[in-house]
């Protein structure tokens, strides 16, 4: 049991290893296109290489999913701490789910418009605008995630998760409150592209990933060691 816990924290580094890599081959990085871009720009970054393109936002697709193992896991830690009222471990569970949707479909978007390179241009730039709005103005369930882990750490006695763990979910939250700017600038920081938007956002989103693998492949020592404490030894 214990190796299968270990396996499930390490599915947030390797979510956001794969979903990098995936954005890489698509183009997507390492500078994003931003909303001013014109439609030329936005038919060529989709219809130059469609193959390759596609495949870049498949591979970043299958990234996201990944991190659900571990995003289960956390929920069996706040579990752990709240007892017979598991009201954060449950709320953390829902919105994790809400979130890895939300991380998908914009990957899924993005290969739809590269799927036709016939496609009217104009339907492209409506395809590429509602991937990246989706996939960071939906920012309202991952806050809550990180909010109900924050909370439910530093109320927390039992010393499951250290209480630093607490205080930085409640700054990924924060950093990713500027994320619903995106809708009223098409250039600058606050830009889907932008440093307060593209930028902050994945950098707190990959710190929380890489931290609760880290603190949650620490919990499984002792909840490990729970599990075998109360499975009756088998008789020879």
């Amino acid at each position: 049991m214990k190796r299968i816990l270990d396996y499930a924290a390490l599915g947030g580094p390797v979510a956001a290893a794969v979903t990098l890599v995936g954005w890489l081959i698509s183009g997507m990085l390492p500078l994003p296109m931003g909303p001013d871009s014109s439609t030329s720009d936005v038919v060529s970054f989709f219809t130059d290489d469609p193959n390759r393109v596609m495949a870049g936002f498949v591979i970043s697709s299958i990234g996201v999913v990944l991190m659900v193992p571990m995003l289960g896991l956390i929920s069996v830690h706040l579990l752990r701490m709240e007892g017979r009222v598991p009201l954060m471990a449950f709320t953390q569970l829902v919105t994790a789910a809400v979130t890895v949707v939300i991380n998908m479909f914009p990957q899924m978007i993005f290969a739809i418009a590269a799927f036709r390179t016939d496609r009217d241009p104009g339907d492209i730039v409506l395809l590429n605008d509602l991937a990246w709005l989706l996939l960071f103005t939906g920012i309202t369930p991952f806050m809550i995630q990180n909010v109900v882990i924050g909370v439910a750490v530093l109320r927390d006695r039992t010393e499951v998760f250290p209480r630093w763990v607490g205080y930085l979910n409640l700054l990924v939250a924060f950093a990713f409150i500027p994320d619903v700017l995106a809708y009223f600038f098409k250039t600058g920081p606050f830009a889907w592209n932008g440093v307060f938007v593209f930028w902050l956002a994945l950098t707190a989103y990959c710190a929380f990933l890489v931290a609760m693998s880290v603190v949650c492949r620490k919990a499984n020592d002792g909840l490990a060691v729970a599990i075998e404490e109360r499975i009756p030894a088998v008789p020879v």
